[in-house]
């Protein structure tokens, strides 16, 4: 059965309950305490050169706002040790567009929502070749292929692998891909393809997970996660803030993406679609996404820690300040169905920041 099969409008939808979050987090600290544990983090990350376990993170996590500037320092200096100062820069396609089966919340490419978004079919072989150009004139060395479906069907998995290996030809660039969930045999044939990393995202904890989806359940996520590491390929593995998890619930998926191990972790924040169960929602307020993209750094020493979807609405003036708490990469230009900071903008960000355009990969 094709994968790309639209299917009828279905809002609202009725949502599973959610298992209770397995992390406690520890009451706020005092200023006095918060600079007693950002010290013991920074020893831990900087002297010592280990990653700190989810009861330091949990602590950190609680620290007073006027301590945020502090996290976001050590965050900042932990990325310059574990990583260099070195940022990679990527530009995505949204190859195929809307009609997905699935039913995420957040998402106004699922067919189950009365959203904005339209079905489109499977861009030409041209129009990708184009993308990928386009991207690598701006000194990004990634190129992510996306489609909006639940797992590639047949048809889909061999355009994909007819594509990877055109876009290297004719750009240098490395060939990400975004497809969904695999099984064995897909991921196999996807690393033999020459596929560099794979994009799944985990999105959300597994305990906040049923609330914003219920057509697919968290372990079929993490199963591919595991698939593509078990075959080679490294792992793209995102994140989404601001759909309503708790405090405990982002810790819970630090601790989480910890477990799996990714290459990469691009941290978008929610963008709310109109259409979508999660239409009304809020943004997350600028200073909470510093406190995380600051945290996220510190539970993924390593990691390449991505800007991507919902930084312009969320961080607005302060996406500078997001280069210097953490982050060490870029999405570049417009995402999949939202329009992105100009691209000229962010390359004189990080020429202004003194930031290095280069390819990362994952730090021992």
């Amino acid at each position: 059965m094709s994968m790309e099969t639209s299917l009828p409008v279905q809002h609202p939808v009725r949502l599973r309950a959610a298992p209770s979050c397995p992390v406690e987090l520890p009451e706020p600290p005092s200023a006095a305490e918060a600079r007693r544990l950002l010290a013991a983090a920074g020893e831990a990350l900087l002297d010592d050169r280990r990653g700190l376990d989810l009861s330091e993170i949990a602590a950190l996590s609680v620290v007073p706002d006027e301590s945020v500037g502090a996290l976001a320092a050590l965050a900042h200096q932990v990325r310059l040790a574990w990583c260099g100062p070195q940022v990679e820069v990527e530009g995505i396609v949204s190859a195929k567009t809307g009609g997905c089966p699935e039913d995420c919340h957040f998402c106004s490419q699922s067919a189950r929502f009365d959203s904005p978004v339209q079905a489109t079919a499977f861009l030409d072989t041209a129009e990708v070749l184009r993308a990928a150009e386009e991207t690598a004139a701006l000194g990004a060395s990634e190129f992510c292929i996306v489609l909006a479906v639940r797992g590639p069907d047949e048809r889909t998995l061999g355009r994909i692998l007819e594509l990877v290996p055109q876009v290297r030809q004719a750009t240098g660039l490395n060939v990400a891909v975004s497809a969904g969930i695999l099984d064995a045999e897909q991921a196999r044939r996807l690393a033999d393809g020459g596929v560099h990393r794979y994009n799944h995202n985990l999105e959300t904890s597994r305990s906040f997970f049923p609330s914003v989806v219920t057509s697919h359940r968290w372990e079929e996520r993490e199963q591919t996660c595991r698939l593509v590491l078990d075959h080679g390929m490294e792992l793209c593995c995102g994140v989404l803030l601001g759909m309503g998890e708790t405090a405990a619930q982002r810790v819970e998926l630090l601790g989480q993406l910890q477990q799996l191990g990714p290459t990469e972790v691009p941290v978008n924040f929610l963008n709310p679609r109109p259409g979508t169960p999660l239409g009304d929602r809020p943004v997350v307020e600028a200073w909470e996404a510093i406190r995380y993209i600051a945290l996220f750094r510190l539970a993924l020493p390593g990691v390449i820690l991505r800007y991507a979807g919902g930084r312009e609405v969320t961080l607005r003036d302060l996406q500078a300040l997001g280069m210097t708490s953490g982050i060490n990469a870029l999405i570049v230009g417009n995402y999949l169905t939202t329009l992105g900071r100009s691209p000229a903008d962010d390359l004189q960000m990080l020429q202004d920041l003194r930031m290095p355009i280069g390819a990362l990969g994952a730090a021992i």
